[in-house]
């Protein structure tokens, strides 16, 4: 049963990688200009470098041409060849993938470790001065967007010299307040969804009550939205990610995207597109599993 479940979810994600793929391709086409668009403007190329040019970098080929030849790069594990570099963009992905990488997982790992203790006992105390406190907090950074709350902390560390230059530290605590308050709010919620089943009044009435209750009785009970919520949540880290990877210089796929972009660099700019969707659907791919884990409901019709 679970290799059935878990072969049709591996081949939704391949399925909605080849449209993400497809996708990608078709708004670079439509994006004005190309790599050469700057060199056009240069006197001293003739017209016959120029068209050597796009004919070696294979600008000259129709849409459908670049990309069967992108698949059969990626068949290979090259990505295709990155224009500015000269090199397989695989070789430009991996060292900054894992840089993205080590800051998503420590995030999310942190993310989680807090939130959950967090919601469980705002849900405790409910209308107590914590709940209200984590709602008054978490509100006020909801409200900001990331860009503000990158910008605000790498400026407060570097007026403090409180984080080391270059290190994850600041980075990580960015992600984690951009991603602890939609958790806190959830985990508060699942476990108030389930503290007013029957069977809590009945655990309750055989002497359960406090964390062991609220922990061992409520928390797993109220798994099953928490499950799909952490693929969201993998989401939403990576794509802040890439933006505070920019704001603080973290040697990540964030910057490397961004300076794809701004050369026209084509297959370099769908390398981290394809990388970042991969790491999105594994995330999914992992909520999908500890759901199918924690719900005998989904076991049973498959």
């Amino acid at each position: 049963m679970l290799r059935g479940y878990l072969l049709r979810r591996m081949l939704h994600g391949f399925f909605l990688l080849a449209g993400i793929s497809i996708l990608s391709f078709v708004l670079l086409e439509l994006a004005p200009g190309d790599f050469l668009g700057e060199a056009k403007l240069n006197p001293q190329l003739s017209p016959q470098t120029l068209l050597a040019l796009r004919e070696r970098y294979g600008l000259d080929q129709t849409l459908p041409q670049k990309y069967i030849q992108w698949l059969g790069s990626v068949a290979d594990g090259s990505f295709g060849i990155s224009f500015a570099y000269n090199l397989p963009v695989s070789q430009l992905l991996w060292p900054r993938a894992r840089k993205t990488l080590q800051l998503t997982l420590t995030s999310l790992a942190l993310s989680w470790l807090l939130a959950l203790p967090l919601g469980v006992w705002s849900a405790a105390g409910r209308d107590g001065w914590l709940d209200r406190t984590v709602r008054i907090v978490t509100s006020i950074l909801i409200a900001l967007p990331d860009l503000v709350l990158a910008c605000v902390l790498f400026f407060v560390a570097v007026q403090t010299g409180r984080f080391r230059s270059g290190g994850p530290a600041l980075p990580v605590t960015i992600l984690v307040l951009a991603a602890l308050p939609m958790l806190v709010r959830h985990v508060r919620s699942a476990v108030l969804d389930v503290s007013s089943q029957p069977y809590v009044r009945v655990a309750r009435s055989h002497g359960i009550a406090g964390a062991r209750l609220w922990f061992r009785w409520l928390l797993p009970a109220a798994a099953n939205p928490l499950c799909s919520l952490f693929g969201l949540s993998v989401a939403g880290l990576i794509s802040s990610s890439l933006l505070v990877e920019t704001v603080v210089g973290w040697p990540g796929l964030g910057p490397l995207f961004l300076e794809a972009i701004a050369a026209r660099d084509f297959y370099l700019v769908i390398g981290p597109v394809i990388l970042s969707a991969t790491f999105l659907i594994a995330g999914v791919l992992v909520g999908d599993l500890l759901l199918y884990a924690v719900d005998p409901r989904i076991r049973i019709r498959q």
